[in-house]
């Protein structure tokens, strides 16, 4: 039986692995203009249920950080999207985005 817990413990810790792995790996085919299909397409559904996830700024899982289980959003890659297509990615691209739209008086959802 402990034999078991053991296997069963070790086969939860290696998901998040892959799935860094393969965020990370498909994000490598993602290009400027895609829809959100295409993206959908390449890189799977993005993290969703978490208060930093909006419509146009979809987050990846790429990067665990505080090792307690959650996803935050310092451990994710974030996608933006404009009108429907991608316009970038990444935690510069994204940070960017965010005081762009705060100095057009826009509100900026974190």
């Amino acid at each position: 039986m402990a034999v078991l817990a053991v296997l069963f413990a070790a086969a939860g810790c290696s998901a998040p692995w892959k799935e860094i792995e393969r965020n990370v790996d498909n994000a490598k085919n993602l290009r400027v203009g895609m829809t959100k299909s295409e993206v959908l397409e390449i890189m799977g559904e993005p993290v969703s249920d978490e208060s930093y996830c909006t419509p146009d700024v979809w987050f990846y899982y790429i990067n665990t950080i505080w090792h307690d289980g959650l996803v935050t959003e310092d451990e994710c890659l974030p996608l933006v999207f404009h009108e429907g297509r991608l316009a970038g990615w990444g935690n510069r691209f994204y940070t960017e985005y965010r005081i762009k739209l705060k100095d057009q008086g826009k509100a900026v959802e974190l």
